[in-house]
């Protein structure tokens, strides 16, 4: 068996460069790989192509690589609850490439499973198809979408062990499922990092061999994004 444990976040995002083109696991706030996005902002690594579903909110998660200009791409399903987010790619600041959610998650799929391209309804006949091939099935249009092709996929976990193999938790598992082994060499941020034989494996989600480095990461903020509760009577 291959230990694969970094000692933290630091360690786990060494090789990361100027230019790279790195995943980031998460929905929102949910299931973001906290400690590994603030290692980032302490490298003053830039220029980096960052595929994300969203990106954070102004203060939290990738909202701070933005703030400091360390992004110069990103690669979205929405604009979510960032105004910075907005504003520099409003302003022209910020390089944007809005995806459908499903194209997205499904171009981190491919990745993952080996698969070059596929072909896809979503998005036929809008901005997004431009410049595509398009193809017919039964009477269909449908536009040609390449598997992306990464540097370093960052996701977070529930649980892992030295392996690499991962759990993940409830609506936290969302880009982190799909984006783990879709790059060159994956990082896992995981709340508990067990011993091997420990995980029940009829509940691992995603085996070792898709990683090649997991830390226990700490002091986790799991932010809400939006909160909403109901007003007492």
């Amino acid at each position: 068996m291959i230990d694969k444990r970094v000692k933290n976040a630091k360690e786990a995002i060494e090789g990361i460069q100027d230019g790279m083109t790195l995943m980031l696991g998460g929905f929102g706030l949910c299931g973001i790989p906290e400690n590994s996005i603030n290692a980032l902002v302490e490298s003053d690594v830039k220029d980096l192509t960052c595929i994300s579903n969203n990106a954070g909110v102004d203060d939290f998660g990738l909202g701070l690589l933005l703030h400091k200009r360390q992004i110069k791409k990103m690669i979205s399903s929405y604009v979510g609850e960032n105004a910075e987010f907005e504003r520099q790619m409003l302003s022209g600041e910020l390089d944007v490439e809005l995806t459908p959610q499903g194209t997205l998650a499904e171009k981190c799929r491919a990745a993952q499973a080996g698969i070059p391209a596929f072909y896809t309804p979503a998005g036929y006949g809008t901005e997004v198809a431009e410049g595509k091939e398009v193809k017919e099935f039964k009477g269909k249009p449908h536009i040609l979408e390449h598997a992306y092709e990464a540097d370093f996929s960052i996701v977070k976990a529930w649980k892992g062990d030295h392996a690499g193999n991962l759990i993940f938790k409830g609506s936290a598992r969302n880009f982190n499922h799909p984006m783990a082994g879709a790059a060159k060499i994956t990082i896992a941020e995981v709340e508990e990092l067990v011993e091997p034989g420990q995980l029940d494996p009829n509940e691992i989600h995603i085996p070792g061999i898709m990683i090649q480095r997991i830390f226990q990461g700490e002091k986790f903020e799991k932010r809400i994004e939006q909160r909403t509760v109901r007003t007492k009577e």
